[in-house]
């Protein structure tokens, strides 16, 4: 029994909510301070937000995680095609939520909004992502969410060695 609540709290789900949004959820195994803390710190983001598996480096990570900061991720091996994501933070509650907008794609920006429920020392995730249209939605494609799997298994290993300290 213990084994399959295990692999239940490690299970994370992407579901299709709308024609305009689409949430994910996953229980990590850690308090939500530190799951939060993994979201808005840089140096612990930049641990666990690019998949592994598609050998992209991330080139620099600016974050000023509060209502009204900006965040930039640029990605890239060639500096001179650099990848740009950037956005404004429009709500953050610190251990509760994160709202910031994903500005890359000028009219067809979307809202994501992390919320972190602790449950008895785990935290329950969930993640929406806004979009202005259902076209726009169906224009980022699913790469992003199905690269979420992969990243939430790299947070899990980075909350595993924060709660060890």
């Amino acid at each position: 029994m213990v084994a399959r609540k295990e692999s239940e709290s490690r299970h994370t789900t992407v579901q299709k909510k709308s024609e305009r949004e689409v949430f994910v959820t996953r229980t990590f195994d850690a308090p939500a301070r530190l799951v939060f803390e993994a979201w808005s710190k840089p140096e612990l983001f930049k641990k666990w937000w690019v998949p592994r598996s598609m050998g992209m480096t991330l080139r620099s990570c600016e974050m000023d995680v509060r209502t009204g900061g900006k965040y930039r991720l640029v990605f890239g091996d060639d500096p001179a095609k650099p990848t740009a994501f950037f956005g404004s933070y429009l709500d953050v509650v610190p251990n509760k939520r994160i709202v910031w907008t994903n500005e890359e794609s000028g009219d067809a920006a979307s809202v994501t909004t992390v919320t972190f429920e602790d449950q008895d020392g785990k935290t329950l995730l969930v993640m929406s992502e806004l979009y202005p249209t259902k076209e726009a939605l169906a224009a980022a494609g699913t790469g992003a969410q199905e690269a979420t799997h992969e990243t939430f298994v790299q947070l899990d290993e980075l909350l595993a060695e924060l709660s060890a300290r």
